[in-house]
C-alpha cells in the first residue's frame, strides 16, 4: 500500500525552503551592498583576469535561477515522502552541496568588488568553491538525518511458509555489505583524492580537495552498508542512518537464492529494480530475498544471506503464534 503522507517537513524545509530563501538572501545582500559596488560587476573569470561583467542585480538574479533550479531541484526530492529515504537523503546532500558553492561564490564575488572602481583587476578566490561545497554538504547531511520513513506499514497475518529456512535458536545477526575498508580507501583516492591533486597542480589551489573529497565520500558511502536481523525485523545501514527498514510484524517469509547484480538488478549498490522490488546487491552469490505484508521485496547479497533468512522466519513464527 503506498505511504498516505505526501510531504516529509524536515525534506520540506531543507529541500524547498532553505534553496529558495539561500537564493532570495543572495538577491537581498547584492540590494543591500548595491551602493558599495560598480555599475558593472566581474562574473567570470578566465586563468589571468575577468572577462564577464553584468550589472549586479541581473547577476544575483542569475545566481538565484542556478540556485534554486539545480540546486533546489535536486533537493526537493527530500520533500517527497513516499519516495525511497536512501535516494531522498542523497538528493539532499548533492542539492544542498551545489546550493552551498553557488550561494558562497556568489557572497564572494560580491565581497571582492566592494568599493572597487576597476572590477576587471578582481580575482576570484577559488577557495570559495571548495568551501561553499563543504558548507552545503555538512548542512545536507544534518537535513538527511532528519528525514523519515513514511512508508505505511501493514502486518503479515500468516506465518512464513513452512518450506523456508528457520533457525533453530535464532539470534541477532550483522553483516557489512559492499565495498571494505581498504576498498573504500582505494576507491577514494581514485574518485576524490588522485583528481584532486591533479587540479590542485593545474590550479595552483587547494580548493579541488574541497571538493573532490565530499563528492569522491559520498559515491564510497553508497557502496558501503550494514545490514541487521534480529528480533526486530531487518534493516540496512547506510552513511550511519537506516536506508531501508522492515519490522518482523511486516515479514511474509525470507528465502535464499542466487543473485548476479547486473543481470537482475541492473547494476551495484541500492537498486531499485520495477516498483516495490528494492536491492542492496554489491556481489554474486546468495542472497536472501524478504517478502513483506506491504508488497515490497528486498533482497540483500551476503554470504549469511541462510543465516538472516532462518532467524527472520524463526522470530516471525514466534510472533505470529
Amino acid at each position: 500500500m503506498p505511504s498516505s503522507k505526501i510531504v516529509d517537513p524536515a525534506g520540506a524545509v531543507f529541500g524547498v525552503i532553505l534553496p529558495v530563501v539561500a537564493a532570495l538572501s543572495g538577491v537581498l545582500l547584492t540590494k543591500l551592498w548595491e551602493p558599495r559596488l560598480p555599475a558593472e560587476i566581474a562574473t567570470h573569470w578566465t586563468t589571468t583576469s575577468a572577462d564577464g561583467f553584468s550589472t549586479p542585480m541581473s547577476s544575483a538574479w542569475t545566481f538565484a535561477l542556478v540556485t534554486v533550479l539545480f540546486g533546489g531541484g535536486c533537493a526537493a526530492v527530500a520533500a517527497l515522502a513516499p519516495a525511497l529515504l536512501m535516494m531522498r537523503r542523497t538528493m539532499l546532500v548533492v542539492g544542498l552541496s551545489v546550493v552551498g558553492m553557488v550561494s558562497t561564490v556568489h557572497v564572494v564575488i560580491l565581497a571582492v568588488q566592494l568599493d572597487v572602481t576597476h572590477p576587471a583587476d578582481t580575482e576570484l578566490p577559488l577557495w570559495s568553491l571548495g568551501a561553499g561545497t563543504v558548507l552545503g554538504a555538512g548542512v545536507g547531511m544534518i537535513g538527511a538525518a532528519c528525514l523519515r520513513d513514511y512508508r505505511r506499514r501493514v502486518s503479515a497475518t500468516h506465518r512464513p511458509d513452512v518450506t523456508l529456512p528457520r533457525a533453530a535458536a535464532p539470534a541477532a545477526v550483522a553483516a557489512s555489505v559492499g565495498f571494505g575498508t581498504a576498498g573504500s580507501g582505494i576507491l577514494l583516492l581514485l574518485l576524490g583524492v588522485v583528481p584532486a591533486l591533479v587540479v590542485c597542480r593545474i590550479s595552483g589551489g587547494w580548493w579541488p580537495l574541497a571538493v573532490f573529497v565530499p563528492v569522491g565520500l559520498l559515491i564510497v558511502s553508497l557502496l558501503r552498508f550494514r545490514v541487521i536481523v534480529d528480533e526486530d525485523g531487518i534493516r540496512v545501514i547506510n552513511m550511519g542512518m537506516t536506508a531501508l527498514d522492515y519490522g518482523i510484524d511486516e515479514i511474509e517469509g525470507a528465502r535464499v537464492d542466487v543473485v548476479k547484480p547486473f543481470d537482475d538488478f541492473g547494476g551495484w549498490g541500492l537498486k531499485v529494480k520495477g516498483p516495490r522490488n528494492y536491492g542492496v546487491v554489491t556481489r554474486t552469490g546468495p542472497a536472501v530475498i524478504v517478502t513483506t505484508a506491504c508488497g515490497d521485496r528486498l533482497t540483500v547479497t551476503t554470504a549469511e544471506a541462510e543465516d538472516m533468512a532462518g532467524v527472520l522466519n524463526a522470530f516471525a513464527d514466534r510472533r505470529r503464534e
